[in-house]
């Protein structure tokens, strides 16, 4: 009779190893993660996407129940016409896939949105002397970003700078609330707002800062002829103090209304839209 041998322990191999380490936490940098983008949601968002051309699109998902009229058929022909895949999948599968409140029933996946310093900015159209930037002090709505966006395209604001850290980046709900503004809009990344403001004074830039509290109002800005910075602070706390010591000019929009003030984005509208007038 054959003596039986005790297994013991099994060895572990390598893989083994590997499998039985608990997952480490992988920590990116926000200069590495970018601005976003890569998800975009919306079908006036989606067309724009492809419609700009600026950057690649993986592929376009529908909804399989959507009909394809009207926009949706225009999407589904810009995507044959750019060579994107196009798939069709299940309603639960789709609502699976959504990070926004509401997708219309397409989504898109594509290369993340490029973002430059802002000395890139300067170089890209160097034969255009007045260029016009919305500086963002911390805005943590996507919603509210999304809709300054959409201003700012619209106003000619077509330079955006964002900080690096404490601030929402381009996530499917700004994509589909700035409905396609962010693929013509050129986006600055930076450590500080108040460095960015120096950077921006030292090549002609005049900073308007946007506050309730502020003493001079907006309508008496006179900047003709020069390049523009316009900056909004954060929901409910505004431009930090370091931020508004930065700025040429602190102003207010009149109101004659009873409530505190304007909200953010619609603060940004009017402002931008009134600067561009002068």
């Amino acid at each position: 009779m054959s003596q039986r041998r005790n297994p013991g322990k099994p060895k572990m191999t390598k893989r083994d190893h590997q499998r039985a380490r608990p997952p480490q936490k992988v920590t990116r940098s926000p200069q590495r993660d970018g601005v976003g983008g890569d998800q975009v949601e919306g079908r006036q968002a989606v067309r724009e996407l492809l419609k700009a051309g600026r950057r690649r699109v993986h592929e376009i998902y529908f909804d399989q129940a959507i009909e394809r009229v009207g926009i949706v058929a225009e999407i589904a022909t810009l995507a044959l016409q750019r060579r994107v895949p196009l798939k069709e999948v299940s309603s639960s599968k789709f609502d699976l896939m959504c990070r926004s409140e509401s997708s219309q029933g397409v989504i898109a996946l594509a290369e993340p949105l490029r973002y430059l310093d802002l000395e890139s900015i300067f170089s890209i159209d160097s034969h255009r002397k007045i260029k016009r930037f919305v500086v963002l002090d911390h805005i943590t709505d996507p919603r509210n970003l999304g809709a300054i966006l959409r201003s700012a395209e619209c106003a000619g604001f077509d330079n955006v700078v964002l900080p690096e850290r404490r601030s929402t980046k381009i996530t499917p709900t700004v994509a589909k609330t700035s409905a396609g503004a962010i693929e013509y809009l050129n986006f600055a990344l930076v450590p500080g707002v108040a460095s960015a403001l120096e950077e921006l004074k030292k090549r002609d830039v005049w900073s308007i800062g946007l506050s309730p509290d502020a003493t001079d109002s907006l309508w008496d800005v006179d900047l003709l002829d020069s390049s523009v910075a316009l900056v909004l602070g954060a929901e409910g706390k505004g431009l930090s103090r370091l931020v508004q010591q930065r700025c040429d000019y602190l102003v207010a929009i009149p109101q004659v209304g009873s409530i505190g003030s304007l909200n953010v984005s619609a603060a940004a509208a009017v402002a931008m839209f009134t600067i561009s007038r002068k």
